[in-house]
């Protein structure tokens, strides 16, 4: 099996471009690559002059590394591009196609060259073999690792690498970077900048592209290679309606890797939040023609389960929580049953996003305020000295009254009265309110 490898037997130094050039034919995406990081575009938290990862390299190192950020923001782009910087050896593996053995082909190869930064597309696919595999050259220090991931690393990646690597989120490019690098490749591309191209409207292109600056890129010499130009002036004018005519004739069926993978997940989601099961089963088919990863399904079904259902239907979790569970014991193709099931009690059940805004306005206080001092009737006394400061002295235990409830401050003091939960408009929360209300009476205004 080949792994893809790719090893600079005399890298240059790290002020030389990138020694990178496009196959004949490679699209416009593979030909505009950047070749130095002032060249790259976007993400100027990790490498603007401030950056973590500007700082590692006028350091001189680089700790191992796993890259989380969405499809199309550059993220083997720079794992070359820090390499290079280094002028350490690269080495590339993806996970879609590498197995064991070639990991550890690769790290054979790395001993001869010590310092190799090996990279791993997609790592998020990785088995936990091939994962422990890595484990031994990352530790002797034979290779140090970057992983790019479009999932969560907390899901997919064993603790034993997570422990071992840094994890940075790449953020989506802005619409100034996107129009950028349009106007960049008309500019500089051999190609294109042959041609009188002029871009009256942006919207399509970027719209269709979804922040992924490959497909942005790819769809604009789609769209330049398919347009006529004015007779007269030998222009090509790029519109939002020309765009869309042609992009609808050059859409790709749903792949797993693919361009399409996140339409149809958001899609798939929107449809359950909106109560619209037959959407949200047309989706779920999609996604499962395509041999779309059932557990990468059913994560997300746990998420919406709280996120979307949350209080209005708190058996909506526990469901979830089981379908995750038996998607991963039993796979394809009975999973699909299972997936089926759940979707449809999901965008059946009453919806309430009243907890996950609670959560997130009560961590955003936290950011903005800091940490306000716990009342003392409720701080710990394990020592004399808080014993004889007050602390726990009238706390109330709420078993020891009525109705197991004690009416009592258990904000801090400059928060007292603060509301974080507003109990959605559904039975189950209507009831929770009325509770709430008998215990609180005013206080919290319920």
């Amino acid at each position: 099996m080949s792994t893809g490898s790719l090893f600079d037997s005399d890298p240059q130094p790290a002020s030389q471009p990138a020694a990178y050039t496009p196959r004949p034919g490679a699209p416009l995406a593979e030909r505009m690559r950047p070749r130095t990081l002032e060249e790259y575009a976007g993400q100027q938290h990790l490498i603007g002059p401030e950056g973590v990862l500007r700082r590692y390299l006028n350091a001189g190192r680089l700790p191992s590394l796993i890259l989380w950020g969405p499809p199309g923001v550059g993220k083997t782009t720079l794992a070359n591009l820090l390499a290079h910087e280094l002028g350490q050896p690269f080495a590339s593996l993806s996970a879609v196609n590498a197995g064991v053995k070639d990991v550890r082909d690769v790290i054979e190869k790395a001993k001869r060259q010590r310092g190799t930064v090996l990279f791993i597309d997609e790592i998020h696919r990785f088995s936990k073999s091939q994962q422990d595999a890595l484990l031994g050259a990352v530790e002797q220090g034979i290779v140090t690792l970057i992983g790019a991931t479009t999932e969560n690393p907390s899901f997919e990646v064993i603790p034993a690498v997570l422990s071992r690597a840094q994890v940075y989120v790449l953020e989506s490019l802005s619409k100034e970077v996107l129009t950028g690098l349009v106007d960049k490749a008309l500019a500089e591309d051999e190609i294109l900048k042959q041609k009188k191209v002029r871009v009256a409207e942006y919207g399509a292109l970027l719209m269709i592209s979804g922040g992924d600056a490959r497909k942005l890129l790819n769809l604009l010499d789609i769209v330049v290679e398919a347009s006529r130009p004015d007779p007269k002036t030998g222009e090509i004018v790029i519109t939002d309606e020309g765009v869309q005519q042609l992009a609808q004739q050059h859409l790709a069926r749903y792949d797993k890797g693919g361009e399409m993978h996140y339409d149809v997940i958001s899609a798939f989601i929107k449809s359950i939040r909106g109560s619209d099961p037959n959407a949200a089963l047309y989706y779920l088919a999609v996604m499962l023609e395509g041999g779309e990863d059932v557990k990468f399904i059913a994560r997300r079904l746990l998420i919406l389960a709280s996120e979307d259902v949350g209080l209005a239907n708190p058996n909506a979790l526990i469901l979830a929580q089981s379908c995750f569970q038996a998607v991963t014991v039993i796979g394809m193709p009975e999973s699909d049953i299972i997936l089926g099931q759940t979707v449809v009690y999901l965008a059946t059940s009453p919806k309430s996003n009243a907890s996950y805004k609670a959560i997130r306005e009560a961590r955003a206080l936290v950011r903005q305020q800091g940490v306000q001092p716990v009342p003392i009737p409720l701080r710990n006394a394990p020592t004399k000295l808080m014993e004889e400061l007050g602390y726990g002295n009238t706390y109330m235990y709420s078993h020891d009254y009525e109705g197991n409830f004690a009416y009592q401050e258990f904000m801090p003091e400059q928060l007292s009265g603060r509301v974080f939960y507003h109990p959605g408009h559904n039975p189950a929360e209507t009831k929770a309110q009325e509770r709430l209300r008998h215990l609180w009476g005013e206080k919290y205004g319920y």
